[in-house]
C-alpha cells in the first residue's frame, strides 16, 4: 500500500504563506543617505526617507535595530510631509507606520493604524495605494479556515484597486496569492483559475520571474492528483528560477516541490535529490522554516522506504538544531510521527501524537487547513485500535473530501481500509462493493495516467542515460582510432602524410564551396522570411491601431452626442423631454463606456465586467443628488465578456438602476435602510446570471408583470433577447429583475 504521508507532504507548503509575504526592495542604502544628505528639497527628502524606511522593513532578517532605523527614517518622512503638505506621502507614512507595528508583532495597533491608512487613501482616490492596504490587510489574519474567506475578500479588493490604478504587477501579485488562499481551502480548480490569470497578467507585462507562479500551479495540480502536470509545472518553475538567476529562499521551496511530485511518482532517489538541494539553499538562506521543511520531507521520503527510525531521527535532531516557534509546522511534523508509528504498529506511541492533533485540529480535523492530511492519519489509527464506530465516520467524511479535489489516489486506498473493516466485520457485501470501488479508483490511477506519466518519466530517465552512453562510446572510439593511426603513421608516415595532405586539401576545397552554397541559399531564405515578418508585424499594427481608433472614434462621437443633449436640455422645459434626454445620455454613457474600456486595454476583444459595472454604478450613483439615502451592495465574478454581451448587460443594469433611484424609494421607510443590490455571477461554466434588485415598494398592483409595454420593461425585454437569455422579474419586498443567459469563453480570453 502506497504509504500515508502524500497529502501531508502539500501541507507543509503552505504554513508559511503569511509569513513570506516580505520581499527585500533593491536598494542602496548608502546612496540613499548621500542623496538625503545633498537634496535641498523637502518633497524629495521625504521620498528618498521613505526609501530608506521601507528598505529597513524589508531586510533580511528580524532584527531590532533594522526596525528601529525604519521606524526612525519614517519619523523624519512624517516630519517633512507636514511641512509639504504633500497628501500622498501623509498617507505613506501612516502605512510603513502601520507595517513596522506589524513586524514587531502589535497586531491590534498595526491593523488599526492600517484601516485609517485605508481611509485615508480611499477619501483622497488614490487606487494604488488602497490596493496596498488591502493585500498588506489580509496578511493580518492567519490562515485558520474561519479567516480565509475575510482574506480572500480583501485580496479581491486589492485586485480591483491595482486594476483601477492599472498596476499590472501588482494586480497579478495579488492574483497569485488569491490562488495560495484556495490552494489552503483545498479548492485547487480555482486556485488553478487564478494562477493563470496571474501568469497571463505578468507575461502581459512581459515580466520574466514567474518561478513561483508555475510553484503555485504545481502544487494546485497534487492537490488534483494530476501528477504530470504538476510535474510539468515544478520543472517549469526551476527552469525558470535559474533563467532568472533566484537564489534566494524561494529557490529551496522551488528544489522542494520538484521533490514532492517525484516522491508521489515513487521516484524516492529523485524526491531526495532535490530535496537536498532545497535544503541546501535554506541553509545558505539562514531560512529556519525552509531547512525544517525540507529536512522533514527527507524524512518522509527514508520512512516511505521502511528506514522509519533513520526518518524519526532525522525530524527530532531537526527540532533539537534549528527550533521556531510556528505551531501549525509543529503539528505537521506531530503528524508525520503520529502516522509513521501507526505504520509501525507501535500504537501506544502514536497515543501521544493522536491526543496532541486531537486536541489541536478536532476529532475530525475540523479546524485543520489541509484537512485531508489529518484525516487520514486519524483514519488508519481508529482501523488498527479496532474504533470501528469513529472509523466509518472517518472513512465517509474522507471519501466526501477527496471525491470534490478529484484525488482518486487517495480516494481508492481509503476504499481498500473500508473493505478490511467490511470483511473484519462480515459486512460482506459492503465488503465486494468497496473492493470494486478500490479496483476502479486505483487502476484510473495506475493503469491509466499514473502509468503514462511513470512511463514518461522513465523513458525521459532512459534517454539521457543513453546519451551519456553514446557520448562515452564515441570517446572510447575516437581515442580507439587515434591509437590506431599512430601505429599506421609510424609505418607509412611518408606516404600517409601525402595522402592526407591530397585529400585534405580535396575535402576543404568541397566543404567550402559546399558551405558557400548553403549560405547563399540561407541568406536569401532569410531575407525572406524577415521580409515576410516586417509585413506581418506592420499589418498586425495598422489592424490593432485602426480598431482602437474605431474604439476611440465610437466613444468621442457618443460623448458628442450626450453633450449635444445636454445642450438640447437647456432650451427645453418639458420635464418629460428633459427625462428622454437625460435617460439617452445615460444609455449612450453605457455603451461609451465600452468603447472607451476597449481603448484603452490591451485585448480588444473582452471587457472586464467587475470593473465595468463597478465603474457604472458609480457614475449613475454620481448622476443623482437625491437626499435618499441609497446603499448600494456589490457581489461581482471576476467575468470577461466581449463587447457584444456586454453592451446588453451594462443598458439592462443602467435602466433597472435608474428605475430603482426614481421609483422603488418613493415612500420613505424609516425602519429600513435604501437599498440596491447588483449581483453578478458565473454559475456554471458557460452560464451566467445577473440580479438587480432593490427593497423598495415595487412595482404598482395594477401593473402586470407579463404583458407590461412599459419603455423600460419592453427595453430590458429586449435587451434579454439579444443575449438569448432568461429574462423575469419578481415583485415581492421590492423588485427583483433576474436575467440568466450562456456566454461561451474562449481560453485565450482570460
Amino acid at each position: 500500500m502506497k504509504n500515508w504521508f502524500e497529502l501531508a507532504m502539500v501541507f507543509c507548503a503552505f504554513i508559511f504563506f503569511s509569513a513570506l509575504a516580505k520581499a527585500q526592495t533593491k536598494e542602496n542604502p548608502v546612496m540613499l543617505l548621500r542623496k538625503i544628505s545633498l537634496s535641498d528639497n523637502s518633497r524629495e527628502k521625504t521620498d528618498l526617507f521613505l526609501r530608506l524606511g521601507e528598505y529597513y522593513l524589508t531586510k533580511a532578517g528580524e532584527y531590532k535595530k533594522d526596525l528601529d532605523s525604519a521606524e526612525l527614517c519614517n519619523k523624519e518622512a512624517g516630519k517633512l510631509s507636514m511641512i509639504t503638505g504633500d497628501q500622498l506621502s501623509k498617507g505613506k507614512v501612516m502605512f510603513l507606520d502601520a507595517r513596522i507595528d506589524k513586524e514587531r508583532a502589535r497586531w491590534e495597533i498595526a491593523t488599526a493604524k492600517m484601516k485609517k491608512s485605508l481611509s485615508y487613501f480611499l477619501a483622497h482616490k488614490m487606487d494604488e495605494q488602497a490596493g496596498d492596504v488591502y493585500s498588506e490587510l489580509s496578511y493580518m489574519y492567519n490562515n485558520d479556515p474561519e479567516n480565509l474567506i475575510v482574506k480572500i475578500r480583501l485580496k479581491e479588493k486589492a485586485i480591483y484597486y491595482f486594476d483601477r490604478s492599472r498596476k499590472v504587477l501588482k494586480k497579478a501579485n495579488v492574483l497569485k496569492d488569491l490562488a495560495e488562499i484556495y490552494s489552503i481551502k483545498e479548492d485547487p480548480q480555482k486556485a488553478i483559475a487564478f494562477l493563470k490569470q496571474s501568469l497571463a497578467t505578468f507575461q502581459s507585462a512581459k515580466y520574466e520571474k514567474v518561478q513561483m507562479v508555475y510553484k503555485l500551479l504545481s502544487l494546485a495540480e497534487v492537490q488534483k492528483g494530476d501528477y504530470k502536470e504538476a510535474l510539468r509545472y515544478a520543472h517549469l518553475a526551476e527552469k525558470t528560477a535559474e533563467k532568472v538567476g533566484d537564489h534566494s529562499v524561494d529557490m529551496s521551496s522551488i528544489y522542494n516541490q520538484v521533490g514532492v511530485v517525484y516522491y508521489y511518482l515513487n521516484k524516492y532517489n529523485n524526491a531526495t535529490y532535490y530535496y537536498e538541494k532545497a535544503l541546501v539553499v535554506a541553509k545558505k538562506n539562514n531560512d529556519i522554516p525552509f531547512i525544517r521543511t525540507a529536512a522533514t520531507n527527507i524524512a518522509v521520503a527514508l520512512i516511505e522506504q521502511q528506514k522509519y527510525y533513520e526518518g524519526i531521527g532525522m525530524i527530532k535532531q531537526y527540532k533539537k538544531l534549528y527550533p521556531h516557534e510556528n505551531k501549525e509546522f509543529e503539528m505537521y511534523e506531530d503528524n508525520v510521527l503520529f502516522q509513521t508509528y501507526t505504520i509501525m504498529r507501535q500504537l501506544k506511541n502514536a497515543e501521544i501524537y493522536y491526543k496532541k492533533l486531537v486536541n489541536h485540529y478536532g476529532e475530525f480535523a475540523e479546524k485543520a487547513n489541509e484537512r485531508t492530511s489529518v484525516l487520514y492519519g486519524f483514519l488508519m489509527y481508529r482501523f488498527h485500535k479496532k474504533e470501528y464506530k469513529s472509523f466509518y465516520k472517518s472513512t465517509k467524511l474522507f471519501d466526501s473530501i477527496t471525491s470534490q479535489t478529484g484525488n482518486d489516489l487517495m480516494r481508492s486506498q481509503n476504499y481498500m481500509l473500508w473493505f478490511k473493516a467490511d470483511s473484519i466485520l462480515g459486512k460482506h457485501l459492503d465488503a465486494i462493493r468497496h473492493f470494486q470501488l478500490y479496483k476502479k479508483y486505483s487502476d484510473s490511477v495506475f493503469n491509466g495516467e499514473k502509468s503514462r506519466q511513470i512511463n514518461g518519466l522513465q523513458i525521459q530517465f532512459e534517454t539521457e542515460q543513453k546519451d551519456r552512453d553514446i557520448q562515452l562510446l564515441k570517446q572510447k572510439g575516437k581515442l580507439q582510432e587515434t591509437r590506431i593511426g599512430n601505429d599506421k603513421m609510424m609505418r607509412y608516415i611518408f606516404a600517409g602524410i601525402l595522402m592526407a595532405m591530397v585529400l585534405f586539401a580535396a575535402l576543404l576545397y568541397n566543404h567550402s564551396r559546399l558551405k558557400n552554397n548553403a549560405n547563399r541559399k540561407l541568406e536569401i531564405t532569410r531575407q525572406q522570411i524577415d521580409e515576410q515578418n516586417r509585413q506581418l508585424k506592420k499589418l498586425l499594427t495598422e489592424k490593432e491601431w485602426l480598431l482602437k481608433e474605431i474604439h476611440h472614434r465610437v466613444k468621442n462621437n457618443l460623448q458628442i452626442v450626450i453633450s449635444l443633449l445636454n445642450t438640447q436640455s437647456a432650451y427645453l422645459e418639458n420635464e418629460g423631454a428633459l427625462r428622454a434626454i437625460h435617460n439617452s445620455q445615460q444609455r449612450m454613457y453605457t455603451i461609451s463606456l465600452i468603447h472607451q474600456k476597449l481603448y484603452q486595454s490591451e485585448n480588444l476583444s473582452v471587457i472586464d465586467m467587475f470593473w465595468y459595472i463597478n465603474t457604472l454604478i458609480s457614475y449613475i450613483k454620481e448622476c443623482y443628488s437625491s437626499n435618499k439615502k441609497i446603499q448600494f451592495v456589490l457581489d461581482l465574478d471576476p467575468i470577461f465578456l466581449d463587447a457584444s454581451k456586454a453592451v446588453p448587460i451594462g443598458l439592462i443594469i443602467n435602466e433597472a438602476v435608474n428605475n430603482a433611484i426614481k421609483y422603488a424609494f418613493s415612500e420613505k421607510k424609516h425602519d429600513e435602510v435604501n437599498e440596491v443590490k447588483v449581483l453578478f455571477k458565473q454559475v456554471m461554466d458557460n452560464k451566467y446570471k445577473l440580479i438587480i434588485a432593490d427593497n423598495g415598494v415595487g412595482l404598482p398592483e395594477k401593473l402586470h408583470i407579463a404583458t407590461s409595454e412599459s419603455l423600460g420593461i419592453s427595453l430590458m425585454r429586449g435587451l434579454a433577447g439579444q443575449l438569448d437569455g432568461t429574462f423575469s422579474l419578481e415583485n415581492k419586498d421590492g423588485l427583483k429583475i433576474s436575467l440568466i443567459f450562456d456566454q461561451k469563453i474562449e481560453k485565450d480570453m482570460i
